[in-house]
């Protein structure tokens, strides 16, 4: 059996090596460099652009603009993850600084860069809004006037806007009878927290290489989401979706950056524009910043508590600063106003959740989009409400948390929920009994923090499984290897399910034109949606091998075992053959089994009643912080993360994936935020963007992948399941510490000794 071995990477070497074949690093004969111009104006009309010099320039080759987009062109120049806001250019005006105005492919990058000097563009600027406030009041200008225009069909994501107005996406959520709660309730707590936007800083930016043919446009991409990308580019170029094929190499980081279609709109039509010859566009640090970001957001919460410390009610309301286009947003929108209460029993729920364009760059899905934000408000006052009225933060959360049999705010009955367990975990690990202490102007103390998050529901993964008659074993999925270790867990999976050795087991990149229909890799589904596709299309190779089998032995398939690779009469040892023989002796040289996996329920789009997640992920972490009192700053000691997988497929990869949400929950705990200066982003780079190092990490990190104790559990996801609850735990750890109490990410020195200074003057 494999599942359950620590088994590495099947690239381990190469990776250590850095001669991974990413797509930054792949060459095609004849290919030309893209480099895309970029409006300097957050809100700008566009009155000419002008190419003509450029196009004269010695070694270029072709210049996009908006003349090719037109109304009478050959491409739709709208596209977007679920509106059809996004453009390949700007057409009309500019909405952000850094949108894309013009592209140039040249026959090396340093031609193409002088050519966007050459570029004219005379612009209008227009008054701009920035912050969610002042951008979702009336009369403020609108970045979007009138109607963004929209796919054609039902959608599973209901999109309701508010006319003449920057907020395009309204999910109201109710849940009983708030008001009522409220007057129940014997203490009503308020309070307004604000999350900022982040960068992704994935090790690779985006990179994308097209190529158009007579009949068919291939691109390479370094995405999330192959399939995604390919439907969305067929219905730029009016092609049927097999003419598109999207080709992924391992893929050097996403978190949700490279989710649904980012470069690869603009390198298509580059390349269509070139007639016929391939192009390759890159994006630099700072324009991957300019990219997609994560979403700011303003979260009010007010709760009302029993006196007995029973939560009854809360209500929310949620401002997502969605930039200049709509991308996920609609989503996120909606994933917060069901996940903004938390796992706590409550009797009454209600949240209105709002998607308001500005004129900074689309904020699109960043590791685990919503959940992150509304936990670090939810976890922040849930500690302010214990507090408060003296109730131990331990002891609070697991009085409320939900327990199976529970009712959720979508209506489902709660199953297979194990909180209390990792919140027992996690304080053992973290001697949460253990009292804070201060001394010599140094203060220690813990935090808690508890989250929970859907998955994409229902979803589909479809898997393919090729066994040839030389004995070669392929796995065909459309699952991207981002660096989480997908291709050894789904070797691992597909190896037991078929009873062969793993070494005889390979895995190819996703390929449109060869690998079958995945969703996309996000939402933590991976291992068990394409997994279940593996184990199906396993059962379909031994059935169709068995088939075979029988006429060769004369026996009925039912009496035939399949075994090591072996396949005989049960009973009868002697009469076995190796699948190899049985593929030569029925003349078949190869023999392909298939998996379609798809989950149930779903929410309906517009009450939000139904199952929202085929399991609910689950996390749990605790923080001790020292704190210096002179200057402010905070120091993690321990980080601890408890997160519920069912079943651990490869230990090592669980616990890595556990820690990778840590560390990077300390990052945006404490460091980062991206800057703006009326709408310009002013720390663009990895030197003023601060990131985690090695040396910011706590002297004690420790995970826990809990698993059901029976060991027959399904699997759960666990890659972005604690990630949001390092921002709360941290916060309120320093909060236990020195009584400063910070609303605001991220945890600034300057604003913990503001608070200190404060209280002393009291």
């Amino acid at each position: 059996m494999y599942v359950g071995q620590s088994l590495p990477m099947p690239d381990a070497a190469e990776r250590v090596r850095g001669t991974v074949p990413f797509l930054i690093n792949k060459t095609l004969p004849g290919m030309l460099h893209g480099k895309v111009l970029r409006s300097p104006y957050p809100h700008a009309r566009i009155a000419s652009v002008d190419v003509s010099a450029a196009e004269a320039l010695p070694g270029v080759v072709a210049v996009l603009s908006r003349a090719d987009l037109g109304p009478d062109g050959d491409l739709d120049p709208y596209y977007g993850s679920i509106l059809k806001d996004h453009q390949i250019l700007a057409m009309d005006k500019a909405r952000y600084v850094g949108e894309p105005i013009a592209a140039v492919a040249a026959t090396d990058p340093e031609i193409a860069e002088e050519a966007l000097e050459l570029i004219t563009v005379e612009y209008e600027e227009l008054p701009s809004v920035f912050e969610v406030g002042e951008a979702a009041r009336d009369g403020a200008p609108l970045v979007h006037e009138g109607q963004v225009k929209r796919y054609p069909g039902p959608s599973r994501i209901h999109v309701h806007g508010v006319e003449n107005s920057n907020v395009f996406q309204s999910v109201s959520l109710r849940f009983g009878d708030v008001e009522e709660g409220f007057r129940q309730a014997d203490r009503v707590f308020e309070h307004t927290f604000f999350t900022p936007a982040l960068h992704h800083a994935a090790l690779e930016p985006h990179v994308a290489i097209a190529q158009v043919g007579d009949d068919r446009l291939t691109i390479w991409s370094a995405t999330q989401a192959p399939y995604t990308v390919r439907r969305r580019i067929a219905g730029i170029f009016h092609l049927e979706p097999e003419q598109v094929r999207i080709i992924t190499a391992p893929v050097g980081g996403g978190f949700g950056a490279k989710s649904h279609v980012k470069l690869e709109a603009i390198t298509a039509a580059l390349a269509w524009k070139t007639g016929g010859r391939p192009v390759k566009l890159v994006l630099t640090r700072a324009e991957s910043f300019t990219q997609v970001t994560k979403h700011a957001a303003t979260l009010k919460l007010r709760t009302g508590v029993r006196a007995d410390g029973s939560l009854l009610a809360r209500q929310a309301e949620l401002y997502w600063n969605a930039g200049a286009y709509s991308d996920t947003s609609p989503i996120v929108a909606r994933n917060g106003a069901i996940t903004c209460f938390g796992p706590y029993r409550l009797d009454h729920a209600w949240a209105d959740s709002y998607a308001v364009y500005t004129n900074t760059p689309p904020a699109g899905s960043y590791r685990a989009p919503a959940v992150l934000e509304v936990t670090w408000a939810g976890e922040s006052q849930i500690d302010l409400i214990a507090a408060e009225m003296g109730i131990d933060a331990l002891t609070f959360r697991l009085q409320n948390v939900l327990k199976d049999g529970d009712t959720f705010i979508t209506g489902e009955t709660m199953h297979g929920l194990h909180y209390g367990e990792m919140l027992q975990e996690v304080a053992s690990r973290g001697q949460w009994r253990r009292p804070a202490w201060a001394r010599e102007g140094t203060c220690r103390g813990r935090g808690l923090a508890v989250t929970i998050k859907s998955t994409t529901t229902p979803s589909t993964s479809k898997a393919k499984i090729r066994f040839e008659a030389d004995g070669a074993c392929t796995l065909l999925a459309s699952t991207v290897e981002l660096g989480q270790g997908s291709k050894v867990v789904l070797s691992q999976i597909a190896a037991d399910a078929l009873g062969l050795p793993l070494e005889r087991i390979r895995i190819v990149d996703p390929d449109t034109a060869i690998t079958p229909f995945d969703m996309a890799t996000n939402s933590s589904r991976s291992t068990f949606s394409m997994g279940n596709a593996l184990n199906l299309a396993a059962h379909d190779l031994h059935e169709k091998i068995r088939q075979l089998a029988a006429d060769l032995l004369e026996a009925n398939p039912h009496d035939l075992d399949l075994q090591d690779g072996r396949v005989g009469v049960r009973g009868a040892p002697a009469s076995q053959l190796t699948w190899e023989e049985v593929l030569s002796r029925a003349k078949a040289s190869v023999v392909v089994g298939e998996g379609d996996f798809t989950t149930k329920g779903g929410l309906d789009p517009q009450t939000y009643r139904g199952v929202g997640s085929v399991h609910w992920h689950q996390g749990v972490g605790l923080a001790e912080v020292e704190v210096d009192r002179e200057t402010g700053k905070i120091e993690v000691t321990e980080l601890h993360a408890a997160t519920y997988a069912g079943q651990v497929i490869n230990p090592t990869m669980a616990s890595l994936q556990t820690e990778g949400n840590v560390i990077m929950g300390l990052g945006l705990a404490l460091f980062e935020e991206i800057i703006f200066d009326q709408g310009q982003i002013v720390n663009a780079n990895l030197g003023d963007y601060l990131i985690p190092s090695i040396l910011d990490l706590p002297d004690n990190i420790s995970t826990a992948e809990m698993e059901d104790p029976a060991g027959d559990a399904e699997l759960h996801g666990i890659a972005e399941s604690t990630i949001p609850v390092v921002a709360p735990a941290i916060a309120n750890a320093l909060a236990q510490a020195t009584g400063a109490r910070l609303y605001d990410l991220p945890l600034r020195a300057e604003d913990v000794l503001k608070q200190l200074n404060a209280a002393q003057h009291d």
